[in-house]
């Protein structure tokens, strides 16, 4: 394996393998990034973008920032996947109206109650079927990784390396009060531990793990699906939980 450490002095053909070496990691993102899209999504435009990321880790990684280089790209690959994936916009109009409805109404119930609502309460206060519930769940669970892209970092390593484009994701849904990642870190842990044993488990799989949907389906013998589901709804907790506290 090349030392990346002195990449400064990389020939063409060092850096063209050493791009070579971690592509795997690409495709293994967007793997975790895009379960459930829809079809018209070509993947290989997410796998560019990751190709992107990868690249631009490899031009600035610094050892001495503490990250190893794997950790410090996959970081770089997800920021690229992501900003791509906002690009295409490819959740329909109808679709994001009806998650923002979900959000607006976990929110409303978490102020209401005092605590995280039960999934019957939800389906409840939406007016729909568990079913439907459950396909928005499943059809909103890449809206539901970009809407909380910070939360990996946030929750995460504090040495780990920024993504460039968190701070301006995360001031879409924080106040500028909130924006001490000490303070954040602290309301984030009290949001997790309002959550369910299952949900905290499939947090830590895919958050600190960065494992696939599909792994943790295994893992805990349910279907893909079944962990978008829980994911998507575990992040609407986080989003109601966390809104709770700073309006409080």
């Amino acid at each position: 394996m090349l030392d990346i450490a002195d990449r400064e002095n990389l020939s063409s053909s060092e850096r063209e393998h050493l791009i070579n070496e971690h592509a795997h990691l690409v495709r293994y993102e967007v793997d975790r990034v895009a379960s459930g899209l829809p079809n018209q999504v070509d993947r290989e435009d997410l796998i560019s973008a990751g190709m992107i990321g990868l690249i631009k880790a490899v031009d600035r990684y610094d050892p001495n920032r503490g990250a190893s280089f794997p950790t410090y790209a996959t970081t770089l690959m997800r920021g690229s996947i992501l900003d791509e994936l906002r690009r295409m916009d490819p959740a329909p109009r109808g679709l994001r109206g009806r998650y923002r409805q979900l959000e607006k109404t976990v929110s409303k119930l978490r102020r209401r109650l005092e605590r995280q609502p039960h999934e019957s309460e939800i389906i409840e206060a939406m007016g729909i079927t568990s079913a439907e519930y459950r396909k928005l769940l499943r059809d909103a669970s890449t809206t539901a990784i970009v809407s909380l892209e910070g939360l990996s970092e946030v929750a995460g390593d504090a040495s780990a390396p920024t993504n460039e484009s968190l701070s301006s994701t995360r001031a879409d849904w924080m106040p500028d009060a909130a924006a001490d990642r000490a303070e954040l870190r602290r309301l984030l842990i009290e949001c997790i531990e309002e959550l369910s044993e299952r949900e905290r488990l499939v947090l830590s799989l895919y958050y600190q793990e960065e494992m696939t949907m599909r792994e943790i389906g295994m893992i805990l013998d349910v279907s893909e699906s079944r962990i978008c589901q829980i994911h998507t709804q575990t992040i609407t907790r986080l989003r109601a939980g966390l809104e709770a506290r700073l309006q409080s």
